[in-house]
């Protein structure tokens, strides 16, 4: 790594660490002790899988690519974030950017799994956002059911030949919007409504967030975009690097 890529990322994580401190709140991340334990060990495990492919994934692009660090790196402070950015939504609860949906175009799904549980365990330690038992819920809807649509959203749209910019913007929002359903279900399943079950119950959490969720997702999608722009103007020889710009074209 040269000395200004070496300078690029410090600045990234001060940059990270000094936005990202922020007064603890009921956050969209499920809160420690909210789920049942049942539900905690069975989300955990599920995730397991998409954790194990991701450190894998990782493993090989740094052993095929050690400066690609530098754009992982990248993914990871945007991931922490504006991840750690919390509105206010109804009934007290919070909403918040995901950001996992660049790291997911730029390195695949399985990558950010792993991204994203570094985060979730920094911002469950450090800013009291999330949790330590309720860690797998969240890891499956922030960094494993987001970034695979996001991906699958951003592959599809290089198939149909859909502009680039609108894909990127596309995956990230379609991104973020995905992450609060799969949290919605997550919650309407631990406490299932006395009248209409699991259905009506997932009804009523997605329409806590939504009025705060919809327009975040979309300013996301900008943000991604703006991002990719800036990367393609000075970072071109990294994006190369890992196939992006080839892709691209």
């Amino acid at each position: 790594m040269s000395k200004k890529e070496k300078i690029l990322l410090k600045a990234s994580i001060v940059f990270a660490l000094l936005l990202a401190v922020t007064p603890a709140v009921n956050a969209m991340h499920i809160m420690e002790g909210y789920l049942p334990a049942s539900y905690c060990v069975a989300w955990g495990a599920v995730s397991i899988p998409f954790l194990a492919a991701g450190f894998i994934t990782l493993k090989k692009r740094l052993e095929e690519n050690r400066k690609s660090i530098t754009l992982i790196a990248m993914a990871g402070a945007f991931i922490f974030v504006i991840s750690s950015f919390k509105i206010p939504s109804v009934t007290g609860s919070c909403s918040h950017m995901t950001g996992t949906g660049l790291g997911a175009i730029l390195f695949g799904p399985s990558a950010v799994s792993i991204l994203g549980i570094i985060v979730l365990l920094f911002q469950a330690v450090l800013l009291a956002h999330g949790g330590l038992t309720t860690l797998g819920a969240n890891t499956f809807s922030m960094a494993v059911a987001g970034p695979l649509l996001s991906f699958g959203v951003y592959k599809l749209c290089s198939r149909l030949k859909v502009n680039r910019k609108v894909s990127v913007f596309l995956a990230a929002c379609l991104g973020d919007i995905f992450t609060y359903c799969v949290t919605s279900m997550q919650l309407a399943l631990a406490y299932p409504s006395e009248s209409g079950g699991v259905a009506a119950s997932a009804v009523k959490f997605l329409g806590v967030f939504a009025p705060t969720q919809l327009p975040l997702a979309i300013i996301e999608g900008i943000l991604t975009v703006v991002i990719v722009i800036g990367l393609e103007s000075y970072a071109r020889p990294e994006l190369k690097a890992i196939g992006f710009l080839k892709e691209a074209k």
